[in-house]
């Protein structure tokens, strides 16, 4: 059985959900107000910390040193996406090193730092993949007729391209070898894409 594939299909329903969302659905089409993708760089780069943090707290609990390694690859393609992150903060001047996280954002990222920290590494694998899968899914589908010109195109070209996919193909790896398809793996996987809607719907919801 692959892992990956079936918790996947079984959360279709969040996924077109996300990518219906009017947060994603302006990126997509370059409407999106720029103070709500603003609030939601700064949101990301909390975030995509966090994400860093539970990919090293599950290297080092990595049962043999291959997924030592690929935990520390992955942290490592966080850590470009932050440099992405640091990018829009220049061109819109957003601080986001001084970011105060909001509820989603707090819900999410204490799930992940808490799952990281008393499961084990197939349990944290399947709590990250939602992110990794979820993103190059938005990714390809917002590029499906070509990367549009305007001022979102970098996330759409970051997330459809080849250099993202081949990190999420090492996490679904890694969730294959290690987890198995329980009760626990399946209720992590889907909080794990709810708390991805709800993050998305945080930043629309801006005033």
């Amino acid at each position: 059985m692959d892992i990956a594939a079936e918790l996947w299909a079984q959360n279709q329903d969040l996924a077109i959900a996300c990518l219906n969302n009017a947060f994603v659905q302006g990126i997509g089409n370059g409407t999106l107000a720029h103070q709500k993708f603003a609030y939601y760089v700064g949101q990301d780069a909390f975030f995509l910390e966090a994400f860093a943090r539970a990919y090293s707290i599950a290297a080092a609990k990595a049962p043999d040193w291959q997924a030592f390694s690929t935990f520390h690859d992955l942290a490592g393609g966080v850590l470009q996406e932050l440099k992405l992150h640091g990018s829009y903060a220049k061109t819109w001047d957003i601080e986001i090193q001084q970011v105060t996280p909001g509820i989603a954002t707090r819900r999410y990222t204490d799930f992940l730092l808490a799952t990281a920290w008393s499961q084990d590494v197939g349990v944290t694998a399947s709590a990250m993949l939602p992110c990794m899968k979820l993103y190059a899914f938005l990714g390809q589908q917002l590029a499906t007729n070509g990367i549009p010109d305007h001022a979102y195109a970098d996330w759409i070209r970051t997330y459809s391209s080849g250099e993202f996919h081949p990190l999420v193909t090492q996490l679904e790896e890694l969730a294959q070898r290690y987890a198995t398809l329980t009760p626990l793996v399946q209720s992590t996987y889907r909080y794990a894409m709810q708390c991805e809607l709800d993050f998305f719907q945080a930043s629309w919801d801006l005033r």
